[in-house]
């Protein structure tokens, strides 16, 4: 029987190939957006990372770009309210979503950030894949399930990337696989393969380049 939502294998020499020649060309920050109008031209395929706040969003966002401070990494809850993008080569964005889970932010704060959420979720015809971020530690938490959810509405495919991997014993992967396989089952917007990353070590993140390089 084939495993539903099985780990993402090695990338083949040509796959990691095209991964490693993306992520080598130029990341530059273009503008934080608070509002529609003020989204950069949607001249350019583009992927956005969502993720409780803390999970490590602007972490891996560096790792695969290699540079150490392109995202800001905040220890502050709800501390990215923008929505973030950034060039990676010619013809890409990377797009960091503000953090959700955010119990310190005011309530009229979070309702905005929602709902620009929604709207851009539902309305960027270049977004080719969300990758959502569970930390690995925790597995998946009603509020993952509440962006999955938005992403099922707005017919956005998105893949789970499991976090923080090196915090965690690898005899403790199979209950949180389970765990997380059972969540992504009920999201028909859900990729059929997760991705194990840690961005101290490095695990994941050639796979994780592959796939962004690949997606049309």
């Amino acid at each position: 029987m084939k495993l539903q939502f099985p780990l993402v294998g090695l990338p083949d020499a040509f796959t990691t190939e095209r991964g490693r020649k993306l992520f080598a060309g130029q990341s530059e920050f273009v503008k934080g957006v608070v509002a529609m109008s003020g989204l950069p031209p949607a001249d350019r395929l583009e992927v956005c990372f969502a993720g409780r706040s803390n999970v490590g969003k602007s972490t891996l966002i560096n790792a695969l770009t290699g540079t150490k401070a392109l995202a800001r990494a905040s220890n502050t809850p709800g501390r990215t309210q923008e929505i973030n993008f950034f060039t990676q080569g010619d013809n890409h964005y990377l797009v960091d979503l503000p953090g959700y889970g955010y119990a310190n932010a005011p309530r009229p704060v979070v309702d905005r950030w929602q709902r620009l959420l929604k709207q851009y979720l539902g309305g960027r015809q270049t977004l080719r894949r969300a990758f959502v971020l569970i930390d690995a530690r925790h597995g998946v938490k009603p509020v993952d399930e509440e962006i999955m959810s938005l992403l099922d509405s707005a017919a956005v495919t998105f893949q789970c990337v499991l976090t923080k991997a090196d915090k965690t014993r690898e005899k403790d992967h199979t209950g949180l696989l389970e765990q997380v396989r059972a969540a992504l089952a009920k999201h028909p917007a859900a990729y059929p393969e997760i991705v194990l990353t840690s961005s101290e070590k490095g695990d994941g993140i050639a796979t994780l380049r592959s796939i962004i390089a690949t997606l049309v």
